[in-house]
């Protein structure tokens, strides 16, 4: 019989190798995996671990797709270290990507240059107000933060798709499923020129150090951390779940709002049914990944991002399914799952009672 027995006192250097070993055995999976179907190896390897670094447009479509994930990584992080299982961020992002687009075609060729900030906002007011339904839910009849989150991001998907069919339908668009083009003033800048990677970077940088520096060195963060780690503690010294719920909610979906309403004013410019290829879905492995930390969250976005680069390379390159993506994704997150458990807990083996010497 193998029995798992709680570590006394877990290794912090283990805590934070498990990560790295997680990774490095994702690329052995990947390897047999590229093995098992006849692609060449060290080709397959390079899509995903060269190519995505591979010259300045080459990062700039990392940025691209890393803003995203980062923002929504680190909005996660607040909300399970607040012990809040927030797994709708994919739909706060596209919620937040409907109500800055709506804001957004507002605009016309006059409007003033600052009217990207009021889009910004919009988006995450809609990602804020998504959160809410959540939290209100969770707060005033105690039903699952985790189903209803979950739910609500279908929910979203269909408001989207309303409304791209429907009322914000490009009347000169060939009958496809997007809004009019944005216009420039609600458009974000491009940050280096022959790339598509826009201002929505230095986003995810700033909301990583803000949440670092609320988490570290704020007493509301450290309410916030209390709560999550030892909720009993927590309440013997008066701080309050429901507004460690409220907090970690709204801010997690103010960030994926904004993330949604990047996309849609960054490198699509217009509002169509795929504005995220499920951006919020992994950035619930990059906020793991990145041990909760809104550090390693925004490092974990990068590779995460390079595992969406590759994929695209490896269907373009190799001719393999979409679902490779898919594949490193899982793996990743089964291997740091098990690296998770090794690290806190040991194996024992037991031979059960009464048996046979």
């Amino acid at each position: 019989m193998i029995r798992l027995e709680a570590r006394v006192l877990p290794s912090r250097l283990a805590t934070w190798l498990s990560p790295l070993a997680a990774l490095g055995l994702t690329m052995l999976g990947g390897a047999l995996l590229f093995a098992a179907l006849g692609v060449d190896v060290g080709q397959g390897l390079r899509l995903f671990l060269v190519e995505p670094f591979n010259g300045l447009y080459a990062l700039g479509e990392l940025a691209v797709k890393a803003a995203p994930l980062a923002l929504c990584a680190v909005g996660l992080t607040l909300c399970f270290r607040a012990n809040v299982w927030n797994i709708g961020a994919e739909g706060q992002l596209v919620a937040g990507a409907i109500a800055g687009a709506g804001v957004a075609l507002l605009a016309g060729p006059e409007t003033w240059r600052g009217y990207i900030v009021l889009v910004m906002i919009a988006g995450m007011a809609g990602g804020m107000a998504w959160a809410a339904l959540a939290a209100w839910l969770k707060d005033r009849f105690g039903a699952s933060e985790m189903l209803v989150s979950l739910m609500l991001t279908y929910v979203a998907q269909l408001l989207l798709g309303y409304l791209v069919f429907g009322p914000w339908r490009d009347p000169y668009g060939y009958n496809f499923p997007q809004s009019r083009s944005f216009d420039e003033p609600a458009v974000l800048p491009v940050l280096w020129a022959g790339t598509r990677a826009h201002a929505g970077l230095v986003l995810a940088l700033l909301a990583a150090a803000a949440a670092w520096l609320f988490l570290a060195r704020s007493y509301p963060g450290f309410r916030l951390r209390v709560v999550g780690a030892a909720p009993a503690a927590a309440r013997y010294a008066g701080y309050s779940t429901r507004h460690a719920l409220w907090t970690s909610m709204l801010a997690c979906g103010a960030l994926a709002g904004l993330a949604g309403i990047g996309e849609v004013a960054g490198p699509m410019q217009r509002l169509t049914t795929s504005v995220s290829p499920g951006y919020g879905f992994a950035a619930v492995i990059a906020a793991f990944l990145g041990r909760l930390h809104p550090g390693g969250a925004l490092l974990a976005s990068i590779v995460m991002a390079a595992f969406y680069i590759g994929g695209e390379l490896a269907q373009s390159r190799l001719g393999l399914s979409a679902g490779i993506v898919g594949v490193f994704q899982g793996l990743v997150l089964a291997l740091l799952l098990l690296g998770d458990t090794l690290v806190r807990y040991r194996l024992r083996w037991r031979r059960p009672a009464g048996a046979a010497g």
